[in-house]
């Protein structure tokens, strides 16, 4: 019984203090819709090139949220172990009801940055974890009329993905091969011009994929994506809740 109250009692707090947090910083909800391709050209056995296009919009698919470009040079270290070295352009648009920069306008970012991939089958399950450094310049407006970012700031991040691919095996002889996958990622910024988002964002998804062969698969499914601005709005941390689809195209050449 005694056990019984503890518990009670701690819950009652917990949830006085979600209704605290919710209530002394500014909640926005967005409905999204992310579609990529992602092709990877292979040179040799180890050297291959990694180009992706990122089409994601809100609204679901209404209204523009971003373009991303990103490109790199992967180098196969181990059989399992991929390190990538690239750079990424971003198009960010005034999208949701309360934009992430107090201009309301569309902002670029530029990035450079290093990964490393690691791969740990388990039987037929697959597990792969993807450590990722950051280097951004973001567009921001300081003078009126300007129709240009005119200045840049530089910030840094890392990134760590976590992802599951579980196959699913109706039939052993078919040819293309269904899966199911889920990953979570957790994106940290440090450094001098890190204001109030320490941490970044963090995305989830679930998702259901086809692999058609060796060199084709398309997987879709729910992502949900929390972000913290990097202002403050009436003395409140903002926070961003995007929830919608998600769709992803692998080619390999």
């Amino acid at each position: 019984m005694k056990l019984i109250i503890s518990v009670f009692i701690i819950l009652i707090i917990l949830s006085s203090s979600i209704v605290v947090a919710q209530q002394t910083r500014l909640n926005d909800y967005n409905t999204i819709s992310w579609n990529a391709v992602f092709l990877n050209f292979s040179i040799d056995e180890k050297l291959s090139v990694h180009g992706e296009f990122q089409l994601r919009r809100s609204d679901f698919l209404v209204n523009p949220q971003q373009n991303l470009y990103r490109f790199g040079i992967n180098y196969k270290l181990h059989e399992q172990v991929v390190f990538r070295l690239g750079g990424a352009f971003a198009d960010t648009y005034p999208y949701g009801k309360v934009p992430i920069q107090a201009s309301a306008r569309l902002f670029p970012e530029y990035r450079s940055f290093q990964m490393l991939q690691l791969s740990n089958p388990l039987g037929k399950i697959n597990l792969t974890h993807r450590f990722m450094l950051e280097q951004r310049w973001v567009g921001r407006f300081t003078k009126q009329g300007v129709s240009k970012a005119d200045d840049y700031v530089f910030l840094n991040r890392v990134r760590y993905m976590a992802r599951i691919d579980i196959p699913v095996n109706f039939n052993e002889n078919q040819k293309s091969k269904p899966y199911l996958a889920a990953y979570d990622e957790i994106f940290i910024g440090f450094g001098k011009n890190v204001q109030q988002n320490v941490f970044d964002q963090n995305r989830f998804g679930i998702l259901a994929g086809l692999k058609f062969n060796p060199k084709f698969r398309i997987e879709g499914g729910y992502v949900d994506q929390t972000l913290q601005f990097g202002r403050l709005i009436d003395a409140k941390p903002v926070f961003q809740y995007n929830r919608g689809l998600i769709i992803n195209s692998y080619i390999s050449l």
